[in-house]
């Protein structure tokens, strides 16, 4: 999908670095690491987005049984490499309807996320309930990892968010009450790791959550 890259964090235009920086600049954000163009679902398009990755690219593995891939995008440019990746996943949602999963992995400061969540950002430390125990656990990579609820986002959403392999995990599902799926400790696998297997991604129509 052709495009210009864009602020992770607000979705403005950035410039490109130049004689007085070596950032890419947002006006109201600084330096970022931009937002590449979203990717439609394609085998091709996520091995892009792999070999580029310094965080991991998260991705349910097996996925919910009636659910697919929807689409890849990055933050990050050739130089710093993808500094943040979402995921998206579309499928029967397990109370009725459609549902919508995202998943972001990023470091500290990107933003990604909290554009995705809602959320002033950019991380979502400030937001998370970690007073209280753990409202969902995945297996990431092989590991336990406890995601907790967040408060202060949009009413049609769930956002739940911890730490995985040293970054930030972010799981943002549509609509609300599909949150339930965080419940079953879904596994995750980055998909950095799965080689040839990739060619079986089940593949679905592009997410419209990732051009919001």
């Amino acid at each position: 999908m052709k495009g210009e890259p864009s602020c992770p964090r607000c979705g403005g235009r950035v410039r490109a670095p130049g004689l007085f920086s070596d950032a890419w600049q947002c006006d109201a954000h600084g330096p970022v690491h931009p937002l590449q163009p979203v990717i439609p679902p394609s085998v091709e398009g996520v091995a892009v987005v792999v070999g580029r990755a310094r965080v991991p690219v998260w991705m349910p593995w097996p996925l919910p049984v009636g659910w697919l891939f929807s689409g890849v995008v990055s933050a990050g440019d050739e130089r710093s490499g993808g500094r943040g990746t979402v995921v998206a996943c579309s499928g029967p949602s397990p109370l009725g309807g459609p549902g919508e999963l995202l998943l972001i992995a990023e470091e500290p400061g990107v933003g990604l996320g909290a554009r995705y969540a809602g959320t002033a950002g950019p991380d979502p430390g400030p937001y998370l309930r970690t007073d209280r125990r753990p409202h969902a656990k995945v297996l990431a990579a092989g590991h336990p990892t406890p995601l907790w609820n967040m408060r202060e986002v949009p009413a049609d959403r769930a956002v739940f968010a911890g730490e995985a392999s040293g970054m930030w995990l972010w799981a943002i599902v549509w609509p609300e009450q599909s949150g339930i799926l965080l419940y079953d400790e879904l596994v995750l696998t980055d998909l950095r790791d799965v080689g040839a297997e990739i060619d079986l991604l089940p593949l679905g129509a592009l997410s419209p959550r990732l051009l919001d």
